[in-house]
């Protein structure tokens, strides 16, 4: 029996305006299975024993139709929610239509969070080992530590053929240990290799192999301790851009500076796979389909 079994906090507040519509609800198996519904079997097999879902209000019902019924029984359920108007009213404006961004997401799941946990995209297809071997990382970390992690894909198995995406670029030393992660916001295909926005919206070569941050991170509650105030300091700075978002890499590189936190960079065999534009979903489907005929998935989930 696992102690202290770890949260799974799930990311599924976007509005998915690349792909048309709501990829956290879209259904990618025969059975009507999301890829959330492989994160969570994913989850529940390699250890963890809560998931909180940060949501929008307007999804709240057919999320809970979903998942309440699935986990009942199995680990506790919670849903907390990331609106627009979750910030002082100085910041809200009637003209935004995106949330806040991944960073001010986890910040909405403090008050849910008791144990150690990770984080991840509703939308991306992590892999059943990437959860195994994040469940060992969190069970064995003490939740009273500074001792956080990543799991960590290669740049080249995670963008799609269809468009641009945007990636953590990681920087680690030679203990394996992140230094930094840096927002990528603008990646794509080229002829001849893979190209980056800099600041100055001009394309530069990124390598293949770099090491990309995928949203799966792993932390303990003292996480809470960073990113509040650097929130805070963000919304004063963007009054009037309506499309500003607050990463969790820029509160990850808060607790790297602080010097008193260190992010070990996870590694697994773990193939991703995700959905940015609706011309990625077959592939997506076949890639599923596959594991299933290999054995790694019943045909029918739940």
């Amino acid at each position: 029996m696992i102690k202290n079994k770890p949260t799974l906090v799930i990311l599924a507040a976007g509005v998915g305006s690349r792909y048309g519509g709501l990829k956290q609800l879209d259904t990618f198996t025969n059975h009507g299975a999301t890829i959330m519904d492989f994160s969570v079997h994913d989850a529940l097999q390699a250890g963890f024993g809560k998931f909180v879902f940060v949501i929008r209000k307007n999804i709240e019902t057919e999320l809970r139709s979903v998942f309440d019924e699935k986990l009942k029984g199995k680990a506790e359920v919670a849903y907390v929610f990331q609106e627009l108007d979750c910030v002082p009213k100085a910041f809200q404006n009637p003209q935004r239509t995106k949330p806040w961004g991944t960073g001010h997401a986890l910040l909405m799941a403090k008050d849910k969070v008791t144990e150690n946990f990770a984080v991840i995209n509703a939308d991306d297809f992590y892999g059943k080992e990437a959860f195994e071997v994040m469940a060992s990382q969190l069970i064995q970390t003490d939740k009273n530590s500074y001792e956080f992690s990543s799991m960590a894909y290669f740049l080249k198995n995670t963008v799609s053929d269809h468009g641009y995406v945007s990636r953590g670029e990681c920087r680690l030393d030679s203990n394996g240990f992140l230094i930094d992660v840096t927002e990528r916001t603008h990646i794509e295909k080229v002829a001849d290799g893979l190209v980056r926005k800099d600041d100055f919206g001009n394309f530069v070569p990124i390598a293949e192999d770099t090491i990309v941050s995928m949203n799966f991170w792993g932390f303990t509650p003292k996480c809470f301790e960073f990113g509040q105030a650097l929130f805070d300091q963000f919304l004063e700075d963007n009054t009037d851009n309506l499309k500003a978002e607050f990463y969790i890499p820029t509160v990850v590189n808060e607790i790297l500076n602080s010097g008193i936190a260190s992010v070990k960079v996870l590694k697994s065999n773990a193939q991703w796979f995700g959905v940015t534009y609706q011309e990625d979903k077959e592939i997506v489907k076949a890639a599923i389909q596959n594991l299933q005929s290999q054995g790694v998935y019943p045909t029918k989930l739940w």
